[in-house]
């Protein structure tokens, strides 16, 4: 049975899409990811561009609350971004919570060309990160 995995950041619009792509992409034969947000914006859609440039279609995706996961469970409820980390309710008794922060580019401003980089660099810290999280924790 899969590990359920359930992301969390502010707007649900960059780093917790991300999150989820990479994971259901990379590790899906043994996670399952979700993702949701303190307040519901949009998917950012250079998050989905620089998810795309590695063959990961986030285009579908829309941008979640908490209150749609309210009572699921799951085995790991990760927040990336510290608003997220200080603001995640505790109706996720007894899961394993952990923060691993991000920098969060859509706060680097200029023409798509200028900011890409940033978001290319964030994408594949979380890649990183966030897989050998899993699979340290999960043997």
């Amino acid at each position: 049975m899969k590990k359920r995995v359930l992301f969390l950041c502010t707007h649900n619009s960059c780093r917790s899409q991300m999150a989820e792509g990479l994971v259901n992409h990379y590790l899906g034969d043994r996670f399952q990811a979700f993702s949701a947000g303190t307040e519901a914006t949009r998917v950012n859609p250079l998050a989905a561009r620089v998810l795309g440039e590695l063959g990961i279609d986030i285009s579908g995706h829309r941008s979640k609350t908490l209150d749609e996961f309210s009572g699921q469970p799951f085995d790991y409820v990760i927040t990336l971004c510290g608003d997220a980390n200080e603001k995640c309710p505790l109706f996720f008794g007894g899961v394993e919570r952990v923060h691993i922060g991000f920098d969060d580019p859509s706060r680097v401003h200029g023409r798509d060309n200028e900011v890409l980089p940033e978001y290319r660099r964030v994408r594949d810290e979380i890649k990183e990160r966030i897989t050998q999280f899993l699979l340290e924790n999960n043997v």
